[in-house]
């Protein structure tokens, strides 16, 4: 195949999307889980965090067992993600706990650390984001959605 840089725009056109957008998908992951490893931690592992936040995702900041973190989190655990390991690595450091119906729940450390974590995506966001401007990316989002309702997907 031609490299990208040098074809037209009408070639780049006639691109198949399935195939960009998924290299995409697998280089972004790709590249934020390498960036969350080389600071002690996993994806898995801060959405577990966030998803038992009350200052985040959860709702009301109740434990949840791992069937309702992983039903929570379905549209975006992949395959190879073990949420009942990571969460034993977020018990071991103190920053989760397990009740008697086991149910996990967040600690203050837990949450001191969530808000650390989450001050690392700042600075992947934007290495992922240079040399793209914001009205280019407003629009690469718009065209993604109106391809997700022409393919019957989900409204966004």
């Amino acid at each position: 195949m031609t490299s990208t840089q040098e074809m037209s725009d009408a070639e780049l056109a006639g691109q198949p999307v399935a195939y960009w957008t998924g290299v995409a998908h697998e280089a972004a992951i790709a590249y934020i889980r390498a960036r969350q490893a080389e600071k002690g931690y996993t994806q898995p592992q801060f959405w577990l965090l966030r998803n038992l936040s009350v200052n985040d995702i959860s709702p009301d900041g109740e434990g949840m067992t791992l069937a309702a973190l992983r039903a929570a989190m379905a549209s975006y655990l992949r395959p190879e993600d073990d949420l009942a390991a990571e969460a034993e690595v977020l018990v071991a450091r103190g920053w989760l706990t397990r009740d008697t119906e086991d149910r996990l729940w967040l600690t203050e450390l837990g949450e001191r650390t969530r808000v650390e974590l989450r001050r690392n995506t700042p600075a992947i966001r934007g290495a992922l984001h240079a040399g793209i401007d914001d009205a280019d990316y407003v629009t690469t989002v718009k065209v993604l959605k109106q391809l997700i309702r022409n393919a019957g997907g989900p409204a966004a």
